[in-house]
């Protein structure tokens, strides 16, 4: 197995005598491979040629053989290095998919939660012409999004001061549902104090929760990597894969499987089969205040390095969990000072 993930050539029985020392003959050893390959777990492309693992034996390998390995020096530093050089307002998910692709040379894949389920900083509404606001939202993970609300009416400059003002104290630490709610629940108690602010507040929040994403967001950084993997050198195949990364949809639905697991998973074959194309991907969930905040992982051919792959993404999962922790409490008003 390890010598196929480092060449990607099948390999024969005369290699394996010469360069790993077995006490057995070319011959004895072709009769293991032989027996392996009625068995499932190794495939011939032609008859004159070396065996390749089937993906049974790669889900033989990941699940019960591989010996994960230590996390090189170098990654750990580089790793250590982005949460400290990291700018308090940078997009967290987007900056640790570069990280990730970097280190690992495959496009990486950031699972984003909904934007409805985020934490928010702050939200902000800003008027653009007749009829159509903007509403501004900043996440406690550094995600800014932004979207277009109607209106039915003009809406004062010192009413959206005084609506940012109100914001600025229940905002902070809530999702967009629950601001809403909030809201709501303040107009009855309020209503003859600051009914009309309340009022305004909750239809534009209200408006911004609505037009929320429904499903959860995919960023892919570090496409171009897979030019240079052999497996995907035909304009075709080529082709097929970026296909597969546009199913964003598909992509949620198996990064959404490494929620449920606080280890790392590892998927390929008949479990990415929904892709439309054989490729395996390398996953694990990151925190935000203590609940699952989404998922980290690698995308590339069933020919990875998984010893060094797993922990990586491990690794990347750690540090974007402690990034967006640091910087929830950097940027959160609500904390206590001292």
């Amino acid at each position: 197995m390890t010598e196929f993930i480092a060449s990607g050539e099948p390999v024969g029985s005369r290699l394996l005598s010469k360069k790993y020392g077995f006490s057995l003959s070319p011959a004895t050893i072709r009769n293991v491979l032989a027996d392996l390959e009625d068995e499932g777990y190794l495939a011939q492309p032609h008859t004159s040629a070396g065996r390749i693992p089937t993906e049974l034996a790669f889900r033989l390998f990941i699940d019960a053989l591989m010996q994960v390995q230590k996390l090189p020096a170098d990654d750990a530093g580089r790793i250590s290095e982005w949460l400290e050089d990291l700018r308090p307002d940078a997009d967290i998910p987007r900056e640790t998919g570069k990280l990730l692709a970097d280190l690992s040379g495959a496009p990486a894949l950031i699972l984003r939660a909904r934007a409805e389920t985020r934490t928010l900083l702050k939200l902000r509404f800003i008027a653009t012409r007749p009829g159509e606001m903007l509403a501004v939202a900043v996440f406690l993970d550094g995600t800014v999004e932004n979207r277009f609300l109607r209106v039915e009416a003009p809406i004062a400059e010192s009413d959206l001061d005084r609506l940012h003002g109100m914001l600025e104290e229940v905002a902070p630490g809530r999702t967009l549902p629950a601001l809403r709610d909030a809201i709501h629940e303040s107009m009855s108690a309020r209503r003859a104090e600051l009914g009309a602010l309340h009022e305004l507040g909750y239809s534009l929040v209200r408006s911004t929760a609505e037009g929320a994403a429904r499903i959860a967001d995919v960023v892919i950084e570090g496409q171009t990597l897979l030019l240079d993997r052999p497996e995907f050198g035909s304009v075709e195949r080529m082709r097929e894969l970026l296909r597969a990364l546009d199913d964003r949809e598909r992509l949620v639905g198996l990064l959404d499987r490494a929620l449920v697991s606080d280890r790392v998973q590892v998927f390929l074959g008949e479990e990415t089969s929904g892709l439309g194309f054989p490729v395996s991907l390398v996953a694990a969930r990151y925190q935000e205040r203590g609940e699952p905040g989404g998922a980290v992982g690698v995308i590339g051919p069933t020919r990875m390095d998984y010893p060094i792959v797993v922990p990586l993404v491990a690794a990347a999962a750690e540090a974007m969990s402690a990034a967006i922790a640091r910087g929830s409490e950097a940027r959160d008003p609500n904390k206590p000072n001292g």
